[in-house]
């Protein structure tokens, strides 16, 4: 069967989107994507290449899941949109599946679109809830480019625009390969940072801290894995100061990190429930869907004195069964544990690719979740972002798409995210065109001889 867009002029188009386009903040890809399937994604020249960034962080389970395809097509058939105020099968039933899925303390959801809606949400929620107006984000975040979730976002998007929201404050973002907090051995010294951070936080506040934001692996700020121990440190202080911890999974919920939710991976947190939870991206598959989860006495606080988020689809039927039946997967075929144990093999080769290239400086991440930062010099730990865009266009031109990274504040870090469903063969041959690209790069700085670069990788691994 003839694809959708099989035979399309790609000049023709590429001055209709000059025309007519209008920019948001990244270059456009110089191919028209023109089909997605599985773990592929195809330009309109025929260049195929392995989709490692799932789309924006989103197709968990691969482009035209044949379920996905199935539920959007019945709903778009027979039930599809409805007054804010109506209910549907599909929004209980996700409503039901994903609570059964979180924590006690996690206990009543509602559905939205974007990510940005949904820390829209929670923070409105939370000041509501508290009564306060202060809130704490950390300094390398991205929860959304929306009025109030930008105000506690800070890795991009605040200069420019006027004021952001009154009484936003960050804390030092928790990089344990650039932080100056050091115990004497040269350790990372998170624990001091993190008080340090609040101390300050302290000093500036009007008495007002109403939630703090935050990932458990900062993506956009670098592939960040807050330290074993972080969350519950940081839920110490928030419950001193009365405030709530909102946790924004967009990226790391529903199994990408090698957990159902991120937040739940180390032991030295165990116990750490949020105040409110977000999920967006995963959950949808591709489809604009987010959630907002919290506890039963936040909920019934919420209904008893009005609280308002009336949205035009919130809680919409067919983004709904999508999510539904993204969890149902996910849950049916153990896509958790396969994130695990795949993830741990990815991480593990992308440490050997580390070892053979000068101009990586850090490897790190969780599940098949990884970032991968190109560094001018491994002492000095200056970026090279000119490099990481060399090796990224090398990469496309083997036929992977890795490099999400595209605006300048991302410095050359890599964020790498291949879908849940990726075989074994996928993940070789995607590991192989990345070795590729370096190789063929030039200021890769490699280190290994002429001859080693000829054995395979897996063999090298096994050497090493």
């Amino acid at each position: 069967m003839a694809r959708l867009y099989e035979n399309v002029d790609q000049d023709q188009l590429q001055r209709d989107a000059d025309d007519s386009l209008l920019h948001y903040g990244t270059s456009f890809h110089p191919e028209v994507i023109v089909h997605a399937e599985g773990r592929t994604i195809v330009g309109s020249s025929g260049l195929r290449m392995l989709d490692w960034t799932s789309g924006q962080m989103s197709t968990l389970i691969g482009h035209g899941n044949p379920e996905i395809v199935e539920t959007i097509h019945s709903h778009a058939k027979n039930l599809d949109h409805l007054f804010s105020g109506m209910l549907s099968p599909p929004v209980i039933s996700l409503a039901k599946r994903l609570t059964s899925l979180t924590p006690p303390g996690l206990d009543k959801a509602f559905f939205l679109s974007t990510g940005g809606e949904s820390n829209e949400a929670a923070i409105r929620l939370a000041k509501f809830y508290t009564g306060k107006f202060e809130i704490v984000g950390l300094a390398a975040s991205w929860h959304g480019v929306t009025g109030t979730a930008i105000g506690a976002q800070y890795h991009a998007g605040r200069a420019g625009y006027g004021p952001n929201m009154p009484g936003n404050f960050a804390l030092p973002t928790p990089n344990a390969y650039r932080s100056i907090f050091r115990h004497p051995d040269g350790s990372y010294d998170w624990r001091t940072e993190l008080d340090y951070g609040f101390d300050l936080i302290d000093k500036q506040s009007c008495g007002s801290l109403a939630a703090l934001i935050l990932e458990p692996i900062l993506s956009s700020g670098g592939m960040l894995v807050l330290p074993p121990g972080y969350l519950k440190a940081v839920k110490e202080h928030c419950e001193r100061r009365g405030m709530l911890l909102i946790i924004d999974e967009a990226q790391t919920g529903i199994g990408r990190a090698g957990d159902m939710f991120a937040f739940q991976h180390f032991a030295e947190d165990e116990g750490v429930v949020p105040d409110v939870l977000t999920l967006s991206k995963t959950l949808g598959n591709g489809l604009p869907l987010s959630a907002v989860v919290t506890s039963d006495r936040i909920a019934e606080f919420a209904k008893e004195n009005h609280f308002l988020f009336y949205t035009t689809h919130i809680n919409d039927p067919l983004p709904a069964s999508v999510g539904d039946k993204v969890l149902e997967i996910v849950v049916r075929d153990n896509l958790v544990q396969r994130s695990r144990e795949l993830g741990q093999k990815f991480q593990k080769r992308l440490q050997t690719i580390k070892s053979r290239y000068g101009c990586i400086g850090d490897i790190r991440g969780r599940g098949l979740m990884a970032g991968l930062e190109i560094v001018a010099d491994r002492e000095t730990k200056i970026g090279d972002p000119e490099l990481g865009a060399a090796v990224g266009t090398k990469m496309t031109e083997l036929g992977l798409w890795a490099q999400l990274s595209t605006m300048p504040s991302f410095g050359g870090v890599f964020r790498l995210a291949p879908p849940l469903t990726t075989t074994d063969e996928e993940l070789e041959t995607a590991l192989k065109i990345i070795e590729d690209a370096l190789a063929s790069t030039p200021g890769t700085k490699p280190l290994y001889s002429v001859t080693e670069r000829t054995v395979s990788t897996p063999q090298v691994e096994a050497r090493l």
